[in-house]
């Protein structure tokens, strides 16, 4: 069976969530979803998410699996250097729980960068999505079969995401390269001011 993985970077987690219940109101199987977003606005997630939230920073896998009730109901807090806490459940943010657990916290970086090329996401762009995630945004990845690919693909293009070359050209005429995990994490403030320049 063939696997392909469809991922796309939103401004906001407002988005993200939007797209991600869209794909399970399809019939997209959760456990090929996966959402990783900043949370440093401090996002009111999903009420059957108290025990992951109450956790705190550093919750591991077994906090940000989702359960039956849909991926978003599984949504854990944990850390990932250089973008701070962010909000994420399935097998993308399983794995990078995994990377995070029981190793140096430089690693749960590589995690992002490394994850996201290992499922097909090319290295450039892998950067620009940790920025972007790191700026405010919301990534949403799906790993599916050809089942259900043409869907997920026509389902995420629904709702205006980053164009990553764009974005990318963007960040690199201010002076950014690539993504750096030892740069302090965005304050909910300097979110809104580079979320405010892409705005329409």
């Amino acid at each position: 069976m063939v696997h392909s993985t469809i991922t796309k970077l939103y401004d906001t987690f407002a988005e993200a969530r939007l797209v991600v219940t869209d794909l399970e109101a399809a019939g997209i199987p959760h456990s090929h979803v996966s959402i990783v977003a900043n949370n440093a606005e401090d996002h009111e997630i999903d009420k059957n998410a108290k025990v992951a939230r109450d956790a705190g920073i550093g919750a591991t896998a077994g906090g940000i699996l989702a359960g039956g009730a849909g991926l978003l109901a599984g949504l854990g807090i944990m850390a990932i250097p250089g973008v701070g806490p962010v909000v994420a459940a399935g097998w993308l943010a399983s794995t990078l729980a995994g990377a995070a657990t029981g190793v140096a916290a430089g690693a749960a970086t590589g995690g992002v960068i490394g994850v996201l090329t290992e499922s097909g996401v090319d290295h450039d762009e892998a950067h620009i999505y940790a920025e972007g995630i790191r700026r405010g945004g919301a990534l949403v990845s799906v790993r599916t079969d050809d089942k259900w690919v043409g869907l997920a693909r026509e389902i995420m293009n629904r709702r205006p995401a980053v164009d990553p070359a764009l974005r990318g050209q963007a960040y690199r005429a201010s002076g950014w390269s690539a993504f750096d995990a030892t740069t302090p994490p965005y304050t909910p403030a300097q979110i809104e001011q580079d979320r405010a320049q892409f705005r329409n």
